[in-house]
């Protein structure tokens, strides 16, 4: 399995996911600067967390029109795997990979912290080192971690159980207590809480790691569902 990891103008978790895949998991990692654009040795890409661009205008607002954006969706339509970790949560959403929105937190502060998420269910390779319905601890860091969705959008989420982290103990107020969603498909996984901050040992905290490890027996989703939803993921022009 080789990962690569994504790299913006003010990333601050790129080194804490390649240290997990590289060191901790023995896999391939190699660092993906934004405006590169060839991704086609890679069978997982990352969007760490972090501050893109500063968080200009809004979270991931402007990672969203890099040069390795475009690439990043062919990825996705090839049905490989994409993990975008806070900030690439919010990245994307802004390019609508996935559903929804991460706004303001509920009480408007920058929250850091450790919280109980619960694994809703373990079908897809990101959860399938778990165990159906388990809780588990997670560090978080966002100030626009609030999940929001229409309630038409949040419907179809639960319908097609593409919710796969719920907060145990909502901590910035997002709606149905939602952690981290999937796209239809499965190979695309938005969450705020950070499974690289808790898959060292050294640190106390080792719940995370097991995202990682579900990864290393997967293979490309290529099913039909994801081919039939390719033709609506965006195209964007960086050079705009």
């Amino acid at each position: 399995m080789k990962f690569g990891v994504i790299v913006f103008p003010g990333s601050n978790c790129d080194h804490d996911v390649a240290y997990v895949t590289s060191d901790l998991l023995n896999q391939s990692t190699r660092m993906v600067w934004h405006r590169e654009t060839d991704l086609s040795d890679l069978d997982v890409v990352v969007i760490p967390g972090g501050f893109s661009y500063g968080d200009y205008l809004r979270c991931g607002a402007i990672a969203q029109f890099s040069p390795v954006m475009n690439s990043v969706i062919e990825h996705a339509r090839a049905g490989k795997w994409v993990l975008g970790i806070c900030n690439g949560f919010q990245i994307l959403t802004e390019m609508r990979l996935l559903p929804g929105a991460l706004i303001r937190n509920r009480n408007l502060h920058f929250i850091c912290d450790r919280v109980p998420v619960k694994v809703e269910h373990t079908n897809l390779p990101w959860t399938q080192a778990y165990s159906p319905e388990q809780v588990i601890t997670l560090p978080i860091a966002h100030g626009e971690g609030c999940y929001y969705a229409h309630t038409d959008t949040l419907k179809a989420l639960e319908q097609n159980s593409q919710i796969l982290f719920r907060y145990s103990s909502n901590p910035n107020g997002s709606l149905n207590n939602i952690a981290g969603i999937t796209n239809q498909q499965g190979n695309i996984l938005g969450m705020m809480p950070h499974p690289e901050r808790a898959s060292d040992p050294i640190l106390g905290l080792t719940d995370g790691r097991n995202l990682f490890e579900g990864l290393l027996t997967a293979t490309p989703n290529n099913s039909e569902l994801g081919v039939r939803n390719s033709e609506k993921l965006p195209t964007f022009n960086s050079k705009r």
